[in-house]
């Protein structure tokens, strides 16, 4: 269990419905502090054309991957499609040593884990302005057929329902409120650069 220091770097969770925005909201922040990491998942699953082994995912061989889990070596993990995707803890431990804030998207389920394996992580709910903007957003993308939609949001209510769970939300309607929020949060802007309305403390 790291140690607590004024010195340390913060572990910030973040989670939210498909296609509420995480995505751009944490490629804006990263664009405006590099000195935030972003965490790597591993998986057990094949590259794919492009992708980059340590700068995509960290690729590791089922076996690896099933030890490291036996060490205790995942902040968290799951298995999709067979194949495990997970969250190193040693990487994201070695930034927070050294000083960096370190940010990691995860699913709900996710987020549930790292609750219990790194319980001081400060842990942040993006939510949608409201279920039709969200269903607008996703049939914006134009990638999901109707079904793949309804399952998006029959899973995005269940999501929603878990907001209390977390140390604070922020609502993703205007992307540059946001985005001051977000960073107000993790402690890299001053808080009068986020609108009041658009983060507040669950169940409020």
């Amino acid at each position: 269990m790291p140690m607590a220091s004024s010195s340390l770097g913060r572990l910030t969770v973040i989670t939210g419905p498909s296609g509420v925005g995480k995505g751009t909201l944490v490629s804006r922040l990263l664009e405006r502090h590099p000195e935030i990491w972003l965490s790597i998942s591993a998986t057990t699953r094949s590259p794919r054309s492009g992708e980059t082994d340590g700068v995509h995912y960290v690729f590791l061989t089922r076996s690896d991957f099933e030890q490291q889990i036996e060490a205790g070596g995942f902040l968290e993990w799951a298995e999709f499609a067979g194949n495990l995707y997970g969250t190193p803890r040693r990487p994201v431990e070695d930034r927070l040593q050294a000083g960096r804030p370190v940010l990691l998207e995860i699913e709900l389920e996710g987020a549930r884990q790292v609750r219990q394996s790194f319980p001081s992580a400060f842990q942040l709910f993006i939510e949608p302005p409201s279920l039709a903007v969200l269903e607008q957003r996703i049939r914006g993308r134009g990638t999901d057929s109707e079904e793949a939609i309804a399952r998006r949001l029959a899973r995005a209510h269940t999501e929603l329902a878990a907001v209390r769970e977390f140390d604070a939300s922020l609502v993703n309607d205007d992307l540059e409120s946001a985005l001051a929020a977000l960073e107000t949060h993790m402690g890299v802007a001053a808080p009068a650069t986020a609108k009041p309305e658009a983060t507040r403390a669950p169940g409020k």
